[in-house]
């Protein structure tokens, strides 16, 4: 029973008119469910869903028809290599559904149906379940602090006692000059106390920094960043 749900629908390496049909529709199939797992739990594009819900069928395609030719292969290597992405990096979530997505064509195009779909099921819950448990994701506690400061104050020892009372924890992360030199400007990693106020704590920071600006923010990751 497994061997012939992860074998080949292929004889000897060719393909009829039936199996053509058959890899097609489940290359299309198991696109469409990669491209809606990706969907729940991921921000996306028009465009990007629908690449990986076509791109298994076109690597299927390419596959079929250059199997067991080597000059056809070469051929098409060489086509492929004419190609250049014109678009914005992407995230590393985009990257690896992209790769899943070819992965399936790859093994569609070769007739192991039962292979691609099982495989693709159990990648696209696994990345499912990672997302749902935040797997590798900042704590929802952590923000970014940013302080304002004139020149002419000693900033260092200056703001501790303040971060004792409201932070769990807290890093320096930059020092840089602003305003031609003439400020100061400190960014912080931290981690609020549990029902701490912000309006307080930020007044409490304007007292001592000349009443400059002073931004607290969620640390952000950019979309290209992997």
């Amino acid at each position: 029973m497994l061997d012939n749900f992860f074998g080949t629908i292929l004889t000897n390496g060719q393909f009829t008119g039936e199996t053509f049909l058959e890899a097609t529709v489940c290359s299309l199939l198991i696109g469409l469910f990669i491209a809606g797992m990706y969907m729940i739990k991921n921000s996306y594009s028009k465009s990007l869903v629908i690449t990986m819900a076509l791109l298994p069928t076109t690597v299927q395609m390419v596959i079929m028809l250059v199997n067991g030719n080597i000059g056809a292969g070469v051929a098409v290597a060489g086509a492929f290599s004419l190609v250049r992405f014109r678009s914005a990096p992407g995230k590393g979530q985009e990257i690896t559904s992209i790769f899943l997505a070819m992965s399936v064509g790859l093994a569609t195009g070769m007739g192991y149906l039962g292979v691609a779909a099982c495989f693709a099921v159990i990648v696209s819950t696994a990345n499912l379940i990672l997302n749902v448990v935040n797997f590798g994701g900042r704590s929802e506690e952590e923000r970014v602090l940013k302080i304002t400061v004139p020149e002419d104050l000693d900033f260092e020892g200056k703001f501790e006692d303040i971060f004792d009372k409201y932070f769990m924890k807290y890093t320096v992360e930059e020092v840089k000059t602003t305003n031609m030199g003439s400020m100061y400007k400190l960014l912080y990693r931290v981690n609020m106390k549990k029902g701490e106020s912000v309006k307080a704590l930020m007044d409490e920071i304007r007292e001592r920094n000349g009443n400059l600006e002073v931004s607290l923010n969620r640390p952000t990751v950019k979309a290209d960043e992997l």
